[in-house]
């Protein structure tokens, strides 16, 4: 059971996995960063002292403070975005790697003439 666990564990996408994980919370963090200390006071400075994490709203006593939620959803479609553009550029470089139909189509016609050269020598000896 151990070896399979540890087989399990130290493949590969395991083990991306777990970076990709680690790299994203330190990401997010960077984000929230970027919106609490630069984006925010931004809009604050252009809106004329609005500031959107104190924004709430008191209904029978009760605080809702939906200015931090807004700034979660800033967090998110800059978190979105950044991930669309890192996709996107992968995908470009997959798109090189991978070889086009027609050098594949190439290779099998050669290969189905040299299947038939084989066979013909085979029927002559």
């Amino acid at each position: 059971m151990w070896k399979d666990f540890k087989e399990f564990a130290f493949k590969g996408n395991v083990l991306d996995l777990a970076v990709a994980v680690v790299i994203g919370a330190a990401f997010g963090k960077i984000v929230s960063s970027l919106v609490d200390n630069i984006i925010t006071p931004l809009i604050v400075m252009l809106t004329g002292k609005v500031d959107i994490s104190e924004l709430y709203l008191t209904i029978n006593g009760t605080k809702f403070t939906y200015g931090l939620f807004l700034q979660s959803i800033i967090d998110f479609f800059i978190i979105a975005f950044a991930i669309f553009i890192f996709v996107r550029i992968l995908m470009k470089f997959k798109r090189k790697e991978e070889p086009t139909k027609v050098e594949t189509a190439a290779i099998d016609a050669k290969e189905e003439l040299l299947k038939e050269i084989r066979d013909l020598l085979k029927e002559g000896k």
